[in-house]
């Protein structure tokens, strides 16, 4: 984005003297997010942030692009029917036009820092609000590594970071039912605490952040209990109770779905340290997807898309780390903790 489309983009959200509102403003993009880009700036108080500005026209062209994609798409045959396209392409929309907000967003983020408020691990940047808008969001800079780039860490590093991804994925899905969605390696940076010294793992980007029903989740939960069980008979009961199956595949594809399950579960299952140097759940997985497309009845769950994009952002940053994860020690002090039903402190968390 040019600077001139900047500074309409500035003037539109925050009046047309906007920059008076900081100290200093780099015109020049340090980053890219998924539908704008980042500006180093200073706040008049002195305080370095990020200023995330949406690209122009981004919410009014979701629908038509889609539209316009899926026709492609659908004209081409490049893709099987198993793949549900149409299905895909109504989530995607509705989660596109939710990242757009970026009010909605900096409520994610608000949230996210109220839920790790006292975990040292994790840090949250805070949101300037009176320099944010529906398209205009800035939050504190802070300094780190993207994930993808410490490979070449000690390997208690390593550990650490992979350690810590999974933990968060845990607990937003089984704990707070409440998760940060989008895998993106930039959006979670490796840094050393400047006071303490101790490591953190910094989160940015909330745009894609969603809640998922208590209901849900009891499911999903009963579906990674079977695989623990190595009980075939509950994931397939269960499968079709949350609708990833409708009770009348074929053999074939009820086997291939179970054994995905259980190679899956595999990480969360094993009691000792999981080594993802040696992982090859993702090659036994690609040999299934042919199997499970051809076969396939129904599309999966909506929550599902952006659950399982997440959970395979965990899964392949921990394998790029090389890193050695007791997973199945963390799976089983949530499952253990895990309470099925509603109750007390099970309301869904809601920022739309």
């Amino acid at each position: 984005m040019p600077s001139y489309q900047v500074d309409r983009q500035m003037s539109q959200e925050l009046g047309a003297n906007w920059q008076k509102l900081f100290r200093e403003f780099d015109e020049r993009p340090f980053a890219a997010a998924s539908i704008g880009q980042v500006h180093k700036a200073i706040t008049l108080d002195g305080v370095k942030v990020a200023v995330k500005v949406q690209y122009p026209g981004v919410a009014e062209g979701i629908d038509s692009d889609i539209d316009n994609l899926l026709s492609v798409l659908n004209i081409g045959g490049f893709f099987p029917k198993g793949m549900f396209l149409d299905n895909f392409a109504t989530v995607s929309r509705r989660e596109l036009k939710a990242e757009c907000n970026y009010e909605r967003e900096a409520r994610a983020v608000a949230m996210f820092r109220r839920l790790l408020a006292d975990d040292e691990n994790f840090f949250v940047p805070g949101i300037f609000s009176q320099l944010s808008t529906k398209r205009v969001l800035t939050a504190e800079f802070v300094e780190g590594t993207p994930v993808d780039l410490c490979n070449n860490e000690p390997q208690q590093v390593r550990d650490w970071i992979a350690t810590r991804y999974i933990e968060l994925s845990l607990k937003e899905l089984f704990v707070w039912r409440f998760m940060q969605t989008d895998p993106n390696w930039s959006n979670f940076l490796f840094a050393r605490n400047s006071s303490t010294g101790h490591y953190q793992l910094v989160l940015l980007d909330f745009g894609s952040t969603r809640s998922f029903s208590k209901s849900f989740i009891d499911k999903y939960m009963r579906i990674l209990k079977a695989a623990y069980a190595n009980d075939r008979n509950e994931m397939l009961k269960w499968s079709r109770d949350i609708g990833f199956l409708t009770g009348y595949e074929t053999k074939v594809m009820a086997q291939a779905h179970c054994d995905a399950i259980s190679i899956i579960g595999e990480t969360l299952t094993n009691e000792n340290v999981y080594d993802f140097s040696e992982q090859s759940v993702t090659p036994r997985i690609n040999k299934l997807v042919p199997v499970m497309l051809e076969h396939r009845l129904t599309a999966p769950p909506d929550e599902i898309y952006s659950l399982h994009r997440k959970l395979a952002g965990a899964f392949l940053t921990a394998a790029k780390l090389k890193a050695r994860v007791a997973c199945g020690a963390m799976f089983n002090k949530i499952s253990d903790n895990y309470a099925f039903g509603e109750h007390p402190g099970t309301a869904e968390i809601n920022i739309d």
